[in-house]
């Protein structure tokens, strides 16, 4: 299954859910008031519209993700990296590092993380 195509406020939204799920929606719609300055009447829509389109249930007022954050940022990289730089991962990581070089850290993870994809 594909992953869903979520927009920036609904992702704030999703933040939210992840950090705090299960999580009644009276108690999501007082967060979004707190965090993202948001009427009740938009909390309950962008819920709405991520249950329509699979990415929460809401289910006897109790908010979950159906998607993780991991599943969404995967696919919004790889949606960045095919759209921007022809799928080319070397490519994105040059373009990358030459506006925001890299710690010793994270070159090292880095490297941990493509030893462990050959291994």
């Amino acid at each position: 299954m594909e992953t869903p195509k979520i927009f920036e406020s609904e992702y704030r939204l999703c933040e939210l859910v992840w950090a705090h799920e299960p999580i009644p929606s009276g108690e999501l719609v007082k967060l979004c008031m707190e965090q993202l300055e948001w009427k009740k009447s938009t909390t309950y829509t962008v819920i709405r519209r991520l249950t329509e389109r699979g990415v929460l249930k809401s289910e006897q007022t109790v908010v979950t993700s159906l998607i993780s954050r991991d599943e969404v940022q995967s696919s919004e990289s790889a949606q960045v990296v095919d759209r921007t730089f022809s799928g080319s991962l070397p490519r994105f990581i040059a373009a990358f590092t030459r506006k925001k070089p890299l710690t010793p850290q994270e070159a090292d993870e880095i490297q941990h993380i493509i030893d462990a994809y050959k291994g």
